[in-house]
C-alpha cells in the first residue's frame, strides 16, 4: 500500500481501518451484483434445458437440431458460450433440479454457472449441494475453492463435527444461533501455501498479507480492524491477535491465534481479552464481544470443560494449514489434464 503518514491528517491504524471497511463494502456489492447477473443467466438456462427435455430432444437423433440451435444462437449471442455441449448442459441442469427443493433452486441460480457444472459433475444429493451453494455465496468462493472444499468432503465433515463454544450460554437465543451460523468449528487456511511448519507470528504475517482472503474464509459481514491490536488498562497492556467487527452480530470478534492443538488456559487469556474489549472499546449500541480461538487441532472434551464456567461468548475452531506438495501437485495435474480436455472438445464441438 503507497502511503505517506505524513500525507495523512489520520493515525495510521485508523486509516488502515477505514481502507479494510472500504474494501470489506465493495466486496460485499460486488457480490450482490453477481448474485443477480448470475440468478438471470441460470433462469435462462434453466428455461432452454426445460425447452429441450420438452421438446424430447435426446441425445442421437437431437445432435443435429442442438447444433443447429448452438450455430443460431452463437450468431445472435456470440459472448454466451451456447456450444452443442452446453446447451446439453442446459437439459442436464433442468433435470438434476426439476421438482427438487426450492430452497436448493434458488440457491444453485445464484452461482456461476462453471460452480454449477462443477457441482453437478460430483454427483452430489440435494443437502450436500446446498451446503456447497450457501458456503459459495457466503464466502465468495471461486471455482478452485469450491474444487477444494469438495476435495476436502467439507460437506461430510460439518456434518460429523459439534459445535465447540458457548454460545447458547452466554448469548439471547436468537445473536446465538445467528453466531452459530456465522463462525464455522473449522477452517480452511490452505490458501495460505504453507508446506512445512512455522511460528504463530509468521502465521499471523501471513494471514495479514492475504487479509481479504481470510476474510471471504470467515464468510460475509466481516470487517477487519487491525492486528495485535493494544488494550491497555491498569497500567497493563494486552494484545489480541486479530479484532474484527461483524455488521451482522454488531459485535466485535477477537481471533486468538495458535499454531499447537487447544489448551484450557486459553480460553481463560480469550475471555479476559473480551472483558476488556466489552469494557474500554465496545459501543452502546452493540452487543458483546465474541472471542475465537484458532488453533491446529482440539479435544472437543477438553474444549467443552474449559468452556463449562466461561462468562464470555468463546468459540474454539480448528484449521487446515499444511497442505503436503504432493497433494497439490495431483490436484493442479487433474485440473489442467481436465482443462486441456474440456479445450478439446470445445474445439471439436466449434468445428
Amino acid at each position: 500500500m503507497n502511503t505517506d503518514n505524513k500525507q495523512l491528517p489520520i493515525k495510521r491504524e485508523d486509516y488502515e481501518s477505514m481502507l479494510q471497511h472500504a474494501i470489506a463494502v465493495i466486496e460485499h456489492a460486488r457480490l450482490e451484483i453477481a448474485k443477480h447477473i448470475n440468478g438471470n443467466i441460470a433462469s435462462a438456462y434453466w428455461e432452454i434445458g426445460k425447452m429441450l427435455q420438452e421438446r424430447k430432444v435426446e441425445s442421437g437423433h437431437g445432435e443435429g437440431v442442438v447444433r443447429q440451435l448452438s450455430v443460431d444462437l452463437k450468431e445472435r449471442y456470440p459472448k454466451m458460450g451456447l456450444s452443442p455441449r452446453q446447451l446439453w448442459n442446459m437439459k442436464k441442469f433442468y433435470l438434476r433440479y426439476a421438482g427438487h427443493d426450492e430452497k436448493v433452486l434458488r440457491a444453485v441460480a445464484l452461482l456461476p454457472w462453471s460452480h454449477n457444472l462443477l457441482i453437478m459433475s460430483k454427483n452430489k444429493n440435494d443437502e450436500a449441494t446446498l451446503f456447497y451453494a450457501k458456503e459459495t455465496i457466503a464466502k465468495g468462493w471461486n471455482r478452485d475453492l469450491l474444487l477444494n472444499a469438495i476435495k476436502l468432503n467439507m460437506y461430510e465433515s460439518q456434518l460429523a463435527t459439534k459445535v465447540d463454544n458457548n454460545f447458547s450460554r452466554t448469548l439471547p437465543m436468537e445473536q446465538a444461533r445467528y453466531a452459530n451460523e456465522v463462525f464455522s468449528s473449522s477452517y480452511n487456511l490452505g490458501f495460505l501455501g504453507v508446506t512445512s511448519p512455522i511460528l504463530e507470528l509468521e502465521l499471523e504475517d501471513r494471514l495479514m498479507k492475504a487479509i481479504t482472503r481470510f476474510l471471504m474464509e470467515l464468510g460475509n459481514g466481516f470487517t477487519f480492524i487491525g492486528n495485535q491490536h493494544v488494550l491497555e488498562y491498569n497500567g497493563k497492556e494486552s494484545k489480541v491477535d486479530m479484532l474484527f467487527f461483524h455488521r451482522g452480530l454488531r459485535c466485535l470478534v477477537a481471533v486468538d491465534l495458535k499454531i499447537g492443538a487447544f489448551k484450557p488456559e486459553y480460553a481463560g487469556k480469550m475471555n479476559y481479552y473480551l472483558s476488556l474489549l466489552d469494557r474500554l472499546e465496545r459501543g452502546a449500541d452493540e452487543n458483546r464481544s465474541i472471542g475465537i480461538i484458532l488453533c491446529a487441532e482440539k479435544d472437543r472434551v477438553e474444549v467443552e470443560l474449559a468452556l463449562e464456567d466461561m462468562g464470555k461468548p468463546i468459540g474454539v475452531a480448528d484449521y487446515q494449514l499444511i497442505v503436503p506438495k504432493k497433494e497439490l501437485e495431483d490436484v493442479l495435474t487433474n485440473e489442467i489434464r481436465k482443462f486441456g480436455e474440456e479445450k478439446e472438445n470445445i474445439r471439436k464441438e466449434t468445428k
